[in-house]
């Protein structure tokens, strides 16, 4: 499985992917962009089998990627994992596609709940 974690920071993506090998999702092919915008890309030459991204991102935020994402008519899973974790936003995410919104700081019981029925 080919997993794409989308965040500005570096050492966010190094948390996630250590919190996701806790949360027992391990084996995986990970891929890493720092952007909404690099992301799209990565998503239309890689094909990734599940994305885990940021919200507030420069050059195109976690959520405009997402419905940019649904617009192409890609029904990646796409789960956020961000600071914020308001009612207004998990309203957006959910509204948009996401199956939910992991809020920082995060555990591997989280992941591990938020990402089962996706990942094995």
């Amino acid at each position: 499985m080919k997993i794409l974690i989308a965040d500005d920071s570096k050492a966010m993506r190094m948390i996630v992917v250590r919190t996701m090998r806790q949360a027992g999702l391990t084996g995986h092919d990970i891929l890493e962009a720092e952007n909404g915008h690099e992301a799209l890309q990565i998503v239309h030459s890689e094909d990734p089998d599940l994305i885990i991204s940021d919200w507030n991102m420069p050059e195109m935020t976690g959520i405009e990627f997402l419905r940019a994402l649904r617009a192409s008519g890609s029904t990646i899973p796409f789960c956020f994992v961000t600071s914020e974790g308001s009612a207004e936003m998990r309203s957006q995410a959910t509204q948009s596609g996401a199956l939910g919104l992991i809020s920082k700081p995060f555990t591997a019981e989280a992941f591990a709940e938020t990402l089962s029925t996706v990942v094995s």
